[in-house]
């Protein structure tokens, strides 16, 4: 993947030829896309959301190969909604694949991946269209979301009225620190469409953790941004076999390490990154998915694992000797080089701080 020093890219703005050859079609101002598999038991919540934003929005449901009613269910939708939803079917390759084929095929503004076990807020989502339709163009449109825990029917509302002044375009120059507590996800972001198709991404297919690329790789590219204070994005937590399950996240590791190490690759953080606030963010996000890959790591207490974490910090110091030093200094990663050495316990209360920290499950 090419990106480095996407922070001075001269062609901010342009369109490449897949773009091109989407001119002739009826532009939506936002696309939404719909990473389908076996998602029978919840997709028509999804959709029926989705769906109220009307004829601005285009919905694509990509069906990454079920086995189930899925596809059934989308064309339901696309019968009902013909001028609204469509289907995209594809043979199996992961959460990341099914959202490259939605990114090829979009037409609209502004690009969205809603997961299908997920939803939008139907009062929230129209205030986000409204903006969209009145700001011009802007890169990357910023908003809270709500963490729906499955487990004890509780939420919690994720919000940046500390980082960004609302209703208002920006640059990174005008952002305030974020909490320890505060990452952008990918629930919270919606892009300009050109903006990920210039930044040349794409997402490794049988993959999961591949959302913290989409969070993380645009962000040099993005030279306006805009922060509307509601929470359209409710993100779904507690679904058995879900990624973000503490012993699913053990049995895929090799996956977040390698999501992990993409992250770390993609720049140059102390050469390409010029403004020093998304510098500092984007040492706090790499610092975030390090603490967690290694904590998991060392949760599981297996031998055969724990070399692990040797090779990725020896990754990040061969890649980037002052990164490494970063990394290591980071506060939760000092705690869990800590605990490794002191007592598995201490690594288990690391675990719960980080999922304190960052609301998964």
């Amino acid at each position: 993947m090419a990106h480095k020093s996407a922070e001075g890219h001269q062609n901010e703005g342009k369109i490449g030829p897949k773009e091109d050859n989407l001119e002739m079609k009826t532009i939506k101002l936002l696309s939404i896309v719909v990473p389908s598999y076996n998602s029978q038991d919840y997709l028509r919540h999804c959709l029926d959301t989705v769906v109220q934003g009307g004829q601005e929005v285009e919905v694509i449901v990509v069906d990454d190969g079920s086995t189930d009613s899925t596809a059934e269910i989308a064309r339901e939708y696309c019968d009902l909604f013909p001028e609204i939803v469509r289907l995209e079917q594809k043979t199996n390759g992961g959460h990341g694949s099914a959202v490259n084929r939605g990114l090829e095929v979009a037409t609209g503004t502004y690009f969205k991946v809603v997961d299908s076990d997920d939803w939008l807020d139907i009062p929230d989502y129209m205030s986000v269209l409204s903006l969209l339709r009145s700001i011009g163009s802007v890169d990357l449109l910023i908003t809270n979301y709500v963490y729906e825990y499955s487990y004890n029917g509780k939420h919690k509302v994720m919000q940046y009225r500390n980082v960004f002044p609302q209703n208002k375009v920006i640059t990174w120059n005008s952002t305030q620190r974020f909490h320890f507590d505060q990452l952008m996800l990918m629930h919270s972001m919606f892009y300009r469409t050109a903006l990920l198709r210039q930044c040349g991404i794409k997402l490794p297919e049988h993959t999961f953790y591949v959302d913290n690329l989409i969070a993380y790789l645009p962000l040099p590219y993005v030279k306006s941004l805009v922060y509307l204070d509601c929470s359209p994005y409710h993100y779904f937590i507690g679904r058995a076999g879900q990624s973000v399950n503490t012993q699913v996240m053990i049995r895929q590791i090799d996956q977040q390490l390698k999501v992990t190490r993409m992250m770390i690759e993609a720049y140059d953080i102390f050469n390409d990154i010029e403004c020093e606030n998304l510098r500092r963010y984007m040492l706090f996000y790499l610092s975030m998915m390090v603490a967690i890959t290694i904590t998991h790591i060392y949760i599981a207490e297996d031998k055969g694992l724990s070399c692990k974490a040797d090779e990725l910090w020896d990754f990040i110091r061969q890649q980037d000797e002052k990164l490494y030093v970063v990394l290591r200094r980071n506060f939760l990663n000092s705690c869990i080089n800590f605990g490794q050495k002191i007592s598995p316990r201490l690594i288990s209360l690391g675990l719960n701080l980080i999922k304190h920290i960052y609301k998964f499950s």
